[in-house]
């Protein structure tokens, strides 16, 4: 089984459970997620299986889009609703033009200063490790896209919100911040994943729904799988005949005619089976990068 689940993780659970619920009922030798969700979190989580596990990271660079639910006038230690409150402010009534002030002030490219409880690495230990201990370190502050930011709903303290961001940025940051720049403080109190880069909720299965196809054996599971190819919707096309095809699996570049100029490439034979990821070299031929078995 090589491919991709869109799973619907439900709310609750670590990404890494939900992962290994998808490897056990599709029986898979190697399995990874492309970017976890909080347990709190719920929506796509793209789950690659077997040979596709060679792409994730490629994933896990795509753009993602989200629901969120913010609630003004309450802080807690980690952001959202799994954390203590630590301080709690009346929510003013907000304007059309605080709402207006909201879109313009946190579109575009912010900085976020990356929260405690996070997975991100000081001195080799995970943050969220610390941050159990009572420990708290200076992160360095990243630059992050909003590409869109609507406000979809705002009565009493819940603000709703939709965004499309690039990678890395953490909404409950973005909550937390919102709730500051209004002077009430903020926390996240519901988030959902929407979709990965092209991705989209017509694909997503729920556990359930995996578990349902499963017993009804592995062919049925099978029409679950999204082709590992589909994560590098944006990358060109090159075919290679048989013969280019054999000297690109031993390692070596290959001439292709009509092929792109630069950047990386997905590699097919011409009677269509993925081959993997090249780069096409200075000399303009095709160098293998990460190539796939896939029988």
């Amino acid at each position: 089984m090589h491919g991709i689940v869109l799973l619907d993780k439900p709310r609750g659970i670590t990404s890494n459970a939900a992962l290994q619920r998808v490897k056990r009922l599709f029986q898979a030798a190697k399995a990874g997620h492309t970017g976890s969700l909080d347990p709190m979190a719920t929506g796509m989580l793209p789950i690659c299986l077997g040979e596709a596990t060679k792409i994730s990271n490629f994933l896990l660079d795509a753009d993602k889009r989200y629901r969120a639910v913010c609630t003004l006038g309450v802080t807690t230690t980690t952001a959202d609703t799994e954390g203590t409150v630590l301080h709690t402010r009346p929510v003013p009534v907000l304007t059309p033009e605080q709402l207006q002030q909201i879109r313009e002030r946190f579109s575009g490219e912010i900085v976020q200063i990356p929260p405690m409880h996070s997975a991100i690495k000081h001195q080799g230990q995970p943050l969220y490790k610390l941050a159990h201990q009572g420990l708290e370190v200076a992160r360095q502050p990243r630059r992050v896209t909003i590409y869109h930011l609507e406000i979809t709903g705002c009565q009493g303290d819940q603000l709703e919100l939709e965004i499309h961001c690039s990678k890395g940025t953490y909404i409950r940051t973005l909550a937390e911040d919102i709730g500051e720049f209004l002077g009430c403080g903020a926390h996240l109190s519901a988030l959902e994943r929407t979709g990965v880069g092209q991705f989209d909720a017509a694909d997503l299965h729920t556990p359930e729904q995996l578990q349902e196809l499963a017993e009804q054996g592995l062919e049925a599971l099978d029409q679950a799988l999204l082709p590992m190819e589909s994560a590098l919707w944006d990358w060109p096309d090159v075919r290679l005949t048989e013969d280019m095809a054999f000297y690109l699996r031993r390692g070596q570049a290959v001439f292709v005619p009509r092929s792109p100029s630069h950047g990386w490439v997905r590699i097919f034979t011409a009677g269509n089976r993925f081959l993997g990821m090249g780069e096409v070299q200075d000399d303009g031929k095709i160098a293998p990068r990460r190539l796939v078995n896939v029988g």
